[in-house]
């Protein structure tokens, strides 16, 4: 068995994290132990199975518990898997579960985790990220439909305590992978006899340090500590309590006027000032901002166009002068922050430049060869982008680059999330604003997006060669022969540039001081499990 050097491996691929005050021995804590947190948007899901979105995925994560869970030292740790063992081949994994309970008092089983995978992989639930469980042997193929007995899914409880997990191929980083939603589990029981149980607070049942009391939608989430968490000795909080604000300015006040102790989003405008207060944490985040085209749209079908959009953003003048937060423009879409096949090494940096940041004079050749010299006869089209200061301000900004380099004409449209999400979703918009953060920290969690049909390929792009290449990088533990592949395919995708990178991510969050010990990961999800309010 090879478990101490598995998990010593994933340890040196978590990448950056963020530990907020790790405070002395017996810290001096506030009578109320309650923290405000404004998480955006109205969660477009709130079934781990289901979920899309950085809203649900920080309160899914405080409100379950998965097999195993990032400690605030950014350590992957045993959780609900007491402990696990690993086949010499790499192939079987053995999870021994502890005793564990729902919030409701009933006991947790390895037959919850069971039902939970195979239901995410069904075609019948339509889960996004159950491409995530294609790691599963027979689990793209059961998602596909090509095989339709659920029995022949790699996962199976053999006992109460005991969760068996095969594997299509050796997977270095499957550990990481269960901190994911989609690996989260859901109550067999609650789900079978109420398939609505996620839409609301009153019959909401989950394990984690977290339950769910109260939901207005659009309005606040509120979750309080969960007495039948196995671990509830380590939970100092007794309620948190969510808002969903999407105005950047208007979070910015609550936080000043003391309505919120956490705001993710700050205005842009307002950092430069918010940072020389103390009133802003940047932390480092394993992620993208681009634009997707419809590539099933003329004139997004002919990649001349395409690329001649892409070169015509200044995205020097886009992080310097809007977003301010130490960001980097983008020249491929794999942010830096993942390793390669070698020591120490980055994956960015071995791939290099995939495109120049600023190219204006081959942006307008490209559209002149295109038919549209100096934009003439060029359709008008739509930005579309999700309801958010920072994205209009960086939309209005490539707005007038285009017109003043290619001189063509958009508009911008705004939508709340969950519009905005279906609509992409639906290939039902022109160029729409985008962004991936790392899932885990492995190329793979950003290559894998856009293989043909995939349920986060929101462009009607596709590539068999681009397919194969994920397909060999998926099912091989060389990882050399993996990254190479991956490279390879970073280039397709760069070269036929269905999406735009604009910049790569950087995470500004106004903070109190007070706020002790919660841990943000370098993918963006926030842990309340051992957080707490010190006195002020």
């Amino acid at each position: 068995m090879f478990k101490k050097s598995l998990l010593i491996l994933l340890v040196v691929l978590i990448g950056f994290s963020l530990i907020l005050g790790c405070g002395p021995k017996g810290p001096e804590l506030a009578q109320e132990q309650v923290l405000r947190y404004n998480v955006g948007a109205e969660p477009q899901f709130f079934d781990p199975r289901k979920a899309t979105g950085i809203p649900e995925f920080t309160m899914l994560l405080n409100l379950f518990d998965g097999l195993v869970r990032y400690n605030t030292e950014g350590q992957l740790v045993p959780s609900i898997a007491e402990s696990y063992t690993v086949s010499d081949d790499g192939l079987k994994w053995t999870f021994k579960l502890r005793d564990a309970k729902w919030s409701n008092g009933e006991t947790l089983t390895a037959y919850d985790f069971e039902y939970s995978w195979k239901t995410a992989l069904s075609p019948e639930i339509a889960s996004e990220y159950a491409y995530q469980l294609y790691y599963i042997k027979n689990g793209e193929k059961y998602n596909s439909g090509e095989i339709t007995n659920p029995d022949e899914v790699g996962v199976k409880a053999t006992d109460e305590k005991t969760l068996e997990v095969t594997l299509e191929a050796p997977t270095p980083y499957f550990l990481a992978l269960l901190t994911f939603t989609t690996y989260l589990p859901v109550n067999k029981k609650l789900d079978e006899s109420n398939p609505d149980w996620a839409k609301s607070a009153d019959n909401y049942i989950s394990n984690g340090p977290f339950r769910l009391t109260k939901w207005e939608h659009n309005h606040v989430i509120e979750m309080e500590k969960n007495p039948y968490y196995w671990d509830k000795d380590k939970v100092k909080l007794s309620k948190i309590i969510f808002t969903m604000v999407e105005e950047n300015t208007t979070e910015m006040l609550m936080f000043e006027n003391g309505e919120i102790d956490w705001g993710p989003n700050p205005p842009p405008q307002e950092l430069e000032r918010l940072q020389k207060e103390g009133k802003v944490v940047i932390n480092p985040y394993l992620g993208t901002y681009y634009f997707t085209f419809n590539v099933t749209k003329p004139p997004f079908n002919d990649v001349r166009v395409r690329k001649a959009l892409t070169l015509a953003i200044d995205r020097e003048a886009i992080v310097k002068n809007i977003t301010m937060a130490g960001e980097l423009p983008a020249t491929a879409y794999v942010p830096p922050g993942v390793p390669d096949a070698e020591p120490n090494s980055d994956f960015r940096e071995v791939g290099g430049e995939l495109f120049k940041a600023y190219d204006p004079e081959t942006a307008k050749q490209l559209l002149a060869e295109a038919g549209y010299p100096n934009g003439e006869g060029f359709p008008e089209f739509v930005i579309l982008y999700n309801t958010n200061e920072r994205h209009k301000t960086i939309a209005e900004a490539i707005q007038r680059m285009w017109k003043e380099t290619l001189g063509i004409s958009c508009t911008l449209t705004n939508q709340e999330w969950k519009v905005y999400l279906d609509n992409r979703q639906t290939l039902n918009y022109d160029v729409a604003r985008a962004g991936w953060i790392g899932d885990y920290t492995d190329p793979m969690t950003f290559i894998d997006m856009f293989v043909t049909g995939g349920g986060n390929n929101d462009t009607g792009w596709g590539n068999p060669q681009y397919d194969e290449l994920v397909r060999t990088a998926k099912s091989t533990g060389d990882q050399k022969v993996r990254m190479k592949a991956m490279h390879d395919a970073e280039k397709i995708l760069m070269d036929e540039m269905p999406i735009c990178p604009i910049y790569f991510y950087t995470r500004p969050e106004m903070i109190k001081p007070y706020v002790k010990n919660a841990y943000t990961s370098a993918i963006g999800y926030t842990d309340f499990k051992e957080a707490y309010i010190e006195k002020h």
